[in-house]
């Protein structure tokens, strides 16, 4: 696998992070025992030299929810929550590239929307994201390219109105 140029599947996740990648796992994986505060806080770096870095009130005009509960634990907040400090905390490294494994799944209907809404503002602020989700009609509206990975193979490959034009994929490959 490789990310801008390098290969990447071989090197220790510090050294991928500091190339400008980070990544939204799909359990969140906050630090329960510190506050929304600090956990955006721990991974604030500019290593990349961005003009307008990611700060603290960036993601908090970003995710006005995360401002509100700024000095709660990470365990008192709801599961939307955390997904909105997960991302808040990627960003906060500045990426080139953010990546979010399903970004929505288990969430409430309004807090899964609220976190595509965000998702579509950052495209449009030109942030690089690769999104792995089920959710067809909201990537369709989203991405520019859509890849269907099927046992570790490329299956299909294509653009948004290739995808939307053939709902038979979503049967076929992703069971929607």
């Amino acid at each position: 696998m490789r990310f801008r140029g390098e290969r990447v599947d071989l090197l220790a996740p510090d050294r991928i992070a500091r190339m400008g990648l980070a990544v939204v796992p799909e359990g969140r994986q906050i630090f329960s025992n510190l506050s929304v505060a600090e956990n955006l806080l721990a991974f604030g770096a500019n290593r990349n030299a961005t003009k307008e870095p990611w700060t603290l009130e960036r993601v908090y005009a970003l995710f006005p929810r995360l401002a509100e509960r700024s000095r709660n634990m990470g365990n008192q907040l709801s599961g939307g929550e955390q997904q909105m400090l997960a991302i808040g905390r990627a960003l906060m490294t500045n990426p080139y590239l953010l990546v979010l494994d399903e970004a929505t799944e288990g969430l409430a209907p309004l807090i899964r929307e609220e976190i595509w809404r965000c998702l579509d503002t950052l495209r449009g602020q030109g942030q690089s994201i690769l999104v792995i989700d089920k959710y067809v009609q909201r990537l369709i509206r989203l991405a520019d390219r859509h890849t269907i990975i099927e046992r570790g193979r490329v299956v299909w490959q294509g653009d948004s109105a290739q995808l939307a034009a053939d709902p038979s994929l979503w049967q076929r490959y992703i069971g929607v």
